[in-house]
């Protein structure tokens, strides 16, 4: 049996509200047009993220993607073959004219992540954050509605900002899983080895590494900053609570930098005292950076208080 394009947005809301964690808050925000349109988006990007994160072969992951690709040409053509978030994906993507070219970049940043595991250069890494980030920012611009065309750029230096937050976050986890994000270039350049980084290491090269990505990360923030004032006055409230929510989480990365380090410090001198070790690797315990819930909600409150005033 077919399904009738509200079944469809009630799938797709339901699936957001499920896995969408920090967007979601987002979600909230927006006109019921709006938020329906992102549900539906967020849905199709979510089954990318759910075969790369499978437990397939690699080999069967990057085939499923391949064949998500031809879903996506005949989902646009108005063949659905009985898929229950496609109906609403197509209606969404019809009403804001998103381009199917910004799909078919994410798909192709998804395999990347399946076969690519580090990058040499930051343009390496760019043209990955671009296809599995930027492309969202772009969708997302589309779907919060834009006039001044400036306002592309800035959504893709958003998406770069956004991408490298959760590299960033995830380092420890995705060194143990034999990936590096961080350009290979800026590990040389801190004298800082991947081995030191898949070991878990906690020296002050590392402290510099990561100062630099951070740094790096908060300049994109910056350079984004106006896009907040190009898209329609009542999807800011939205845009304004999912970059609050990321920046927050770029400082809690900082600090936790920083008590790593000098906690790894602290332990490598007294493991020198001790047996004449000189580094230290990271706690065991280590959850990677974020805010709580009740730290989203507050900052969905105040976007809510935005809207009031617009």
């Amino acid at each position: 049996m077919a399904t009738s394009l509200q079944s469809s947005y009630q799938h797709c809301h339901r699936l957001a509200r499920a896995r969408a964690r920090n967007f979601y808050y987002g979600f909230w925000l927006l006109p019921r047009p709006r938020r329906d349109a992102f549900c539906a988006v967020y849905s199709f990007m979510r089954y990318c993220d759910d075969v790369a994160d499978g437990q397939f072969a690699t080999a069967e992951k990057v085939a499923r993607l391949r064949e998500w690709h031809d879903v996506l040409d005949r989902a646009l053509a108005g063949d659905y073959n009985d898929n229950r978030i496609l109906p609403a994906f197509h209606d969404a993507v019809q009403r804001y004219q998103i381009p199917a070219e910004y799909f078919h970049e994410l798909i192709a940043g998804t395999e990347m992540d399946l076969t690519v595991r580090s990058y040499r250069t930051f343009e390496e890494l760019y043209q990955y954050c671009y296809r599995v980030a930027s492309v969202v920012g772009l969708c997302s611009l589309h779907m919060f509605g834009f006039l001044d065309p400036k306002a592309k750029l800035l959504a893709e230096r958003c998406g770069i900002a956004f991408q490298l937050t959760n590299i960033l976050r995830d380092v420890p986890e995705d060194a143990a899983a034999g990936r590096i994000y961080v350009p290979l270039e800026d590990l040389e350049k801190f004298g800082y080895t991947p081995e030191q980084l898949v070991a878990g290491v906690r020296n002050q090269a590392y402290r510099q590494l990561m100062r630099n990505e951070i740094a790096r990360a908060r300049a994109y923030y910056e350079e984004a900053a106006p896009l907040i004032e190009m898209v329609e006055p009542e999807s800011r409230p939205a845009l304004w609570t999912l970059v609050s929510i990321y920046r927050r989480v770029l400082r809690v990365i900082e600090q936790g930098v920083e008590q790593e380090v000098e906690q790894g410090v602290a332990h490598a001198a007294r493991q020198g005292r001790e047996a004449g070790g000189t580094e230290s690797a990271a706690n065991p315990d280590y959850q990677p950076a974020s805010i709580s819930d009740m730290e989203k909600m507050v900052l969905v409150f105040r976007a809510a208080m935005m809207r009031l005033q617009l």
